[in-house]
């Protein structure tokens, strides 16, 4: 995927038509993710994976879309259903699949599991469990990049439900007050854990929010993921430019439940088959199809190369050693030269 990724990664404006290889990448990386996270749900039915599991299933244009439209120095941070992230920054699948499997082999050396996942080589910088924790982390990764006056930013992710934690609005605050290049994506998938946007909120146009900060703000249809990158390129050209902060709502839905652990009564099957029916993925594939940009047969290539590729991570991460037990205490703490600190 990293060479994919690269290939594919043409400067577009906001307006332009897209490429045949932008499709391309767009519909390996989003159905790499999907297969991914299916046999990630399997997995954990069969109690391989333990723990907690939160899939990004319907919501994979919400990050192809982003990657197409940034450059490869910029920064990204999420809160914990954070799986798909790193596949489409290019992270090798079998390093997250042996982090679900707790082994040493792990992209976070099995020690961070399902929802803390890092990789400093692909700007990755997690994967957050705590609800809202990674909002003023994006912002002070932001704030760094503009003290070290660098041209990359970070977009930093949340769900619908973190905007009602505290540490949101201090960082819309501080982010606007001081113009820092961070894109604020909502992935607004309705629910939260479980609880409607409507019931927990008098404000259901999330997007909204921003503009008590005069952050630009808007809406975006995120099951479509041309519309995911060309407001992700208007962000990151004001970001880029010193205008600072974008708050975006990515309107997505996620088929599964929050996790593992809920079978979603809350919804009814007509909603979710409405949802369904507008797919990222099976639009992408209906595009290109009907512009003639590959045939049914390549598509079918690409789906038979990435089942191989999650069987592959599956049986890496089978083969893989559990961390040495000495390793709890490794990475605790970080030895530095600070005089006061050896006193």
């Amino acid at each position: 995927m990293a060479t994919t990724r690269a290939k594919s990664k043409t400067k577009v404006n906001s307006k332009a038509n897209f490429s045949k290889d932008t499709y391309l990448y767009w519909y390996e990386s989003m159905q790499l993710m999907r297969k991914f996270e299916e046999k990630a749900g399997q997995l954990y039915g069969q109690q391989k994976i333990k723990g907690f599991c939160h899939l990004y299933i319907g919501q994979e244009a919400c990050v192809a879309g982003a990657v197409t439209a940034l450059d490869k120095n910029d920064k990204y941070i999420t809160a914990y259903r954070d799986h798909a992230h790193p596949i489409a920054l290019g992270s090798d699948p079998k390093y997250i699949m042996a982090e679900l499997f707790a082994k040493s082999t792990g992209i976070s050396k099995g020690k961070g599991g399902s929802m803390h996942m890092f990789d400093k080589e692909h700007n990755f910088f997690g994967g957050h469990g705590i609800v809202g924790g990674q909002i003023p982390l994006g912002v002070g990764i932001a704030f760094a990049e503009k003290y070290n006056n660098s041209k990359n930013l970070c977009v930093t992710y949340m769900g619908d439900g973190a905007v009602r934690q505290g540490a949101f609005h201090e960082a819309l605050n501080l982010a606007m007050n001081y113009k820092l290049p961070v894109i604020l994506v909502i992935e607004n998938n309705g629910y939260a854990m479980g609880t409607s946007v409507a019931r927990t909120s008098n404000v259901t146009e999330l997007y909204t929010l921003g503009e008590s900060y005069d952050i630009p703000s808007a809406p975006v249809d995120a099951m479509r993921v041309e519309e995911v990158h060309k407001a992700m390129a208007t962000a990151a050209e004001r970001a880029r430019s010193g205008g600072g902060p974008t708050l975006l709502e990515f309107r997505t839905y996620r088929y599964k439940g929050h996790s593992m652990s809920d079978p979603a009564k809350y919804r009814t099957k007509e909603e979710v088959a409405e949802y369904k029916g507008q797919d990222p993925i099976e639009q992408v594939r209906a595009t290109i199809l009907s512009k003639k940009m590959a045939s049914a047969s390549k598509l079918e290539e690409i789906d038979k190369k990435i089942k191989q590729q999650v069987t592959e991570a599956v049986e890496f991460a089978e083969q893989s050693p559990y961390p040495d037990p000495s390793e709890a205490f490794k990475d605790v703490y970080v030895q530095t030269d600070y005089p006061f600190l050896k006193e």
